[in-house]
C-alpha cells in the first residue's frame, strides 16, 4: 500500500512537474520584412539585382528599338512599292521580314535568359542572408529561453502567427545581433485576436 501511494505521489509530481514546465514556456516574435528592409547587407543584395535586370532591360529595350526601327523602313519601303519596282521592292520586304521574325525571336528569347538570369542571382545572393538570419534568430531565442518564436511579417502573410497577445518581440535584438541600426521601420501589425 505504501509503494502504491509513493507511486501515485511520484507519477503526480511528474505529471505537475510537466505542466509547471509546459507553462513556462516563452514565445516570441519578430518582423522579418523590418530586418531585411533595414539591413545594409540585404539592401546591397537589392540593389544588385535591381542593377541586374535593369541591364537585362536596357538590352531588351535597345532590340525593341532596332524592331521598330526596322519595321518602320519596311513599311516605307511597301509605300514605294510600284509595277516598275515590284520584284526589287517585294525581295527586299521578304528579307525585312525574315529580319523582323529573327529579332523577334531575339527579343524573346533575350526576355527568358533575363528572366533566368535574375532568378539565378537571386538564388546567389539570398540564401547566406537568410542563413545569417536564421543564425541569429536561433542564438537570440536561445539566449532568452524562448520557445517558440512567430514571425509578423506581412511578406508572410501573417501565416506564422495564429494568436498573438504580447510576447517578447526580439526583431531589435535579432537585428542588433546583424549590426542593423535599431531605427526602427514603421511596421503593420497584426489584429490579435483572443480565442475564448
Amino acid at each position: 500500500m505504501k509503494k502504491l501511494i509513493k507511486g501515485l505521489f511520484v507519477a503526480a509530481g511528474l505529471l505537475l512537474t510537466t505542466h509547471v514546465a509546459n507553462a513556462q514556456q516563452k514565445f516570441g516574435h519578430l518582423n522579418s520584412d523590418e530586418i531585411f528592409g533595414t539591413w545594409s547587407e540585404a539592401k546591397t543584395v537589392s540593389t544588385t539585382i535591381e542593377n541586374l535586370a535593369k541591364t537585362k532591360q536596357a538590352e531588351i529595350d535597345k532590340m525593341i528599338t532596332e524592331y521598330q526601327n526596322k519595321l518602320k523602313a519596311a513599311q516605307e519601303k511597301e509605300r514605294t512599292l510600284s509595277e516598275a519596282n515590284k520584284e526589287t521592292v517585294v525581295k527586299e520586304l521578304q528579307q525585312a521580314q525574315t529580319e523582323l521574325q529573327d529579332l523577334q525571336k531575339r527579343i524573346e528569347d533575350a526576355r527568358e535568359k533575363a528572366r533566368t538570369d535574375v532568378e539565378t542571382k537571386q538564388r546567389e545572393l539570398f540564401p547566406p542572408l537568410q542563413q545569417k538570419v536564421a543564425t541569429a534568430i536561433n542564438a537570440i531565442s536561445k539566449d532568452k529561453g524562448l520557445s517558440y518564436v512567430f514571425d509578423t511579417s506581412a511578406s508572410q502573410g501573417f501565416n506564422n502567427l495564429v494568436y498573438f497577445d504580447g510576447g517578447e518581440d526580439i526583431t531589435a535584438a535579432v537585428k542588433t545581433k546583424l549590426g542593423i541600426s535599431a531605427t526602427p521601420a514603421p511596421a503593420a501589425k497584426p489584429a490579435a485576436t483572443k480565442k475564448p
